[in-house]
């Protein structure tokens, strides 16, 4: 900052230095053509010399009185630009940004004229950097003014479990099974390439304030044929998601299938895949604690300043009841979603039928800051629901509706350069199918009402880039269901040990083993990266270590309070540049 003050000054005296130079100028002129003058008229010098005062010359007195008036305002100038940039200055000491006009203004007020051959070397590197600007990859191409960029990666994986869970790549982890079943004292393994994915982005300018960005992301973990397994391996596509987004200005408008707004983000609140917070593990189903769901939304999005966004979003609902809950009539059973987990069966008809009574809003905002020069990120969302019945026990039936909801505080920080640590939390009334849907969203109780079920996740983790070509992570994460369950009136049966009565809802003493109160899993792995090139992408060994644990609510002896397995991933996977 002085240095610029310094180059002022000096600027400053150059331009007076004209000044002083026609003032010479014509002094010199009017002593030579006094010494050349024929004229035998006295000049003031001479007059003085004889003894008579001579007069002030008019023009000389003119001539510093203007150069008086150009020092001065030069001299306010200065002061001005001094004044401008120790405001600069000292915002820059509060830790605020500058403005772009005030540093713009002061710049250009210092900046010397620029040669001709200076200013055609820097338009050119302005056009270099241009092309490398607007070809980040080399698969980039351009149609019109739209830019495609297409990505994913080939996968080859192979899983080993400790018993045979059979849910595929995809670990089903409400259905690990106990050690005194058959599967439980079977192991598994599969090779498989159905996590392969392709993607294509979109980005077209509308107006010099207003971009349209697409985005389509598949896989091949779609529904499965009969064959699937035996001869052909068709692997069916399966669209993961797929939507559009206006930006204007601070605002984003997104329509589409997308990650539900509850998935944690890394960075801000973008709806980029590589944007979001799901793990670095090779299963698709990431990790026991994470909140995530893909499903058709509509979100607004609004950012106060570039660390600064909150957003609103209205997404599919779809009120959830496994077949571990057990309802007082089986009218109730086509009014939750109990069947589209099987991914060997279309199961449309129960899909469908869900009463749903309005979109889930689910409203989040995110701050991103640096703590001591490392990146942190904060989020806080929170969800809103309704859930529905037609009670069929009442006479005359009708309609019962509760409000259900929850909340999630997340994190990332860096602690070190290479070492960030990760912490999700969530908890809520009814949102048990934003936990993988291990436990329920509600259940009936026996007068035909609705009950929301008490349901919590969360994930504590680190990843740690060791070298460039080696990063280490590790997440421990858990979730848990509250029981809930009431007694309907039923003779010659018991609940919890009292005649009479039937137990309906879920966890009561003597349910199935399949009702969990709590699932948890510790993973960690190794992804070493073999080769890597900017021009043609990299090759990478993904290696995936779990633990998994299930505790039901209530079991029945022999059976063990606990089932568990161990899990082993290894893919080989090829990453498009």
């Amino acid at each position: 900052m002085r240095g610029i003050i310094s180059g002022l000054i000096t600027l400053s005296l150059f331009a007076c230095n004209p000044a002083w130079a026609a003032a010479g100028e014509h002094d010199g002129n009017g002593r030579s053509n006094e010494k050349n003058s024929p004229t035998a008229e006295k000049k003031p010098s001479e007059t003085a010399k004889s003894g008579t005062t001579a007069g002030p010359n008019p023009a000389i007195e003119s001539e510093l009185q203007q150069l008086r008036q150009l020092v001065q305002e030069q001299a306010e100038r200065l002061h001005g630009l001094q004044q401008r940039l120790a405001d600069v200055e000292g915002e820059v000491a509060a830790g605020k940004s500058a403005s772009p006009n005030g540093a713009s203004s002061a710049t250009s007020a210092v900046r010397p004229a620029m040669p001709a051959e200076s200013a055609a070397s820097s338009a050119s590197r302005q056009r270099n950097d241009g092309d490398q600007e607007k070809k980040p990859s080399p698969l980039y191409f351009e149609i019109g003014k739209a830019k495609f960029t297409p990505g994913g990666f080939v996968d080859f994986t192979s899983i080993t479990r400790s018993t045979n869970l059979g849910s595929g790549i995809a670990t089903s982890f409400g259905a690990i099974p106990y050690s005194n079943t058959t599967q439980g004292r079977l192991s598994e393994f599969h090779f498989s390439a159905q996590y392969s994915r392709l993607s294509l982005k979109v980005d077209a300018p509308v107006t010099d304030s207003t971009s349209l960005t697409g985005y389509v992301e598949t896989d091949f973990l779609g529904y499965q044929p009969a064959n699937a397994y035996i001869t052909a391996n068709s692997n069916s596509l399966r669209m993961r998601v797929f939507w559009a987004q206006i930006k204007h200005g601070k605002w984003d408008v997104l329509g589409g299938q997308e990650w539900s707004l509850l998935t944690p983000n890394r960075v801000g609140l973008s709806p980029l895949t590589s944007d979001l917070f799901f793990t670095l593990a090779e299963d698709p189903n990431f990790q026991v604690g994470l909140t995530w769901a893909r499903q058709a939304q509509f979100r607004v999005t609004y950012h106060p300043t570039q660390k600064w966004a909150v957003a609103v979003s209205l997404e599919n609902p779809q009120q959830f009841a496994p077949a571990s809950v057990v309802f007082p009539s089986t009218t109730y059973l086509t009014q939750f979603d109990n069947g589209s987990s099987a991914t060997n069966a279309a199961s449309a008809t129960t899909n469908t039928s869900v009463p749903n009574l309005h979109p889930d809003v689910i409203v989040k905002t995110s701050y991103d800051t640096q703590f001591r020069q490392h990146p942190l990120h904060i989020e806080v969302a929170g969800l809103l629901r309704s859930l529905r019945v037609l009670n069929t026990l009442a006479t005359p039936s009708r309609t019962d509706t509760i409000i259900g909801g929850g909340g999630s505080i997340n994190l990332n920080f860096q602690l070190v350069k290479t070492l960030t640590v990760v912490a999700n939390s969530f908890y809520s009334d009814g949102g048990g199918r934003y936990i993988f849907g291990l436990g329920p969203d509600a259940i009936v109780r026996p007068d035909g009402n609705v009950s929301a079920v008490h349901s919590g996740s969360g994930i504590a983790g680190l990843e740690w880039q060791a070298t460039p070509r080696y990063m280490l992570y590790s997440y421990y994460g858990g979730a848990y269901f509250a029981r809930n369950y009431g007694f309907l009136p039923n003779a010659g049966s018991s609940c919890a040990g009292v005649a009479g009565f039937s137990c309906v809802g879920f966890g009561f003493p003597g349910s199935a083993n399949s009702s969990n109160r709590a699932v948890q899993e510790a993973t960690f792995g190794v992804i070493p990266t073999l080769w890597s090139n900017p021009n043609y992408g990299k090759l990478q060994v993904i290696t995936q270590y779990s633990y998994l644990g299930r505790s039901p609510w209530s079991i029945t002896p022999p059976t063990p309070k606990n089932a568990h397995l161990s899990m082993v991933y290894a893919g080989l996977r090829y990453v498009l540049p």
